[in-house]
C-alpha cells in the first residue's frame, strides 16, 4: 500500500445532547464557519420534533431517522474491457451515516419558502417514519443495486 492512512479526526460530541452524530450533523450543515447558527437550526429542529411527536427524547427521533435513510447497498462503477459497470457494493458503516446525514440535509435544503429549521424537522419526522425525500432516495439506490446483480461478480 503506498502511503499512510489518513487518520481519523474525532469529533466532540455536542454540548446540549452529548451525541456525537449531532455535532457531525450540524457540522454538515454549517455554512461559512457559522456554527452557532447551524446549532441553532438542528436544536430549533429537535425542539419541533419534541412538540411535534410529543416525545421526551427527540435525539431518538434522530437517530432513528438516520438509521432509517443510511443505505445498505450502492453501485459503484467499475470499468472492465472498455465497457462501465455499474456493481453493486455493500455500504460501509462509516459510508453509511454519512450518506444518511447528507441526503437529509439535502432534502431539507430542498424545500423552500420556510425557516430551515420547520423544514429539517418535517424531514426528520417523514424519514423516522419510514418516508419523505430521503427515504425515497435510498430506495432509489438500493433499486440500482438490485437491478444491477447480474454485475456482483465484478466486485472487487
Amino acid at each position: 500500500m503506498r502511503g499512510r492512512k489518513p487518520r481519523k479526526y474525532t469529533i466532540v460530541p455536542d454540548e446540549k445532547y452529548n451525541s456525537v452524530l449531532l455535532a457531525q450533523f450540524v457540522n454538515y450543515l454549517m455554512l461559512d464557519g457559522k456554527k452557532n447558527t447551524a446549532q441553532r437550526v438542528v436544536y430549533d429542529a429537535l425542539d419541533i420534533v419534541k412538540k411535534e411527536l410529543s416525545v421526551d427524547n427527540p435525539l431518538e427521533v434522530f437517530d432513528s431517522a438516520i438509521k432509517n435513510i443510511g443505505p445498505t447497498m450502492e453501485v459503484r462503477s467499475r470499468r472492465i474491457g472498455g465497457a462501465s459497470y455499474q456493481v453493486p457494493r455493500e455500504v460501509r458503516p462509516e459510508r453509511r451515516t454519512a450518506l444518511a446525514l447528507r441526503w437529509l440535509l439535502g432534502s431539507a435544503r430542498n424545500g423552500s419558502g420556510r425557516p430551515m429549521a420547520n423544514r429539517l424537522a418535517d424531514e426528520i419526522i417523514a424519514a423516522s417514519k419510514n418516508e419523505g425525500e430521503a427515504i425515497r432516495k435510498r430506495e432509489n439506490t438500493h433499486k440500482m443495486a438490485e437491478a444491477n446483480r447480474a454485475f456482483a461478480h465484478f466486485a472487487w
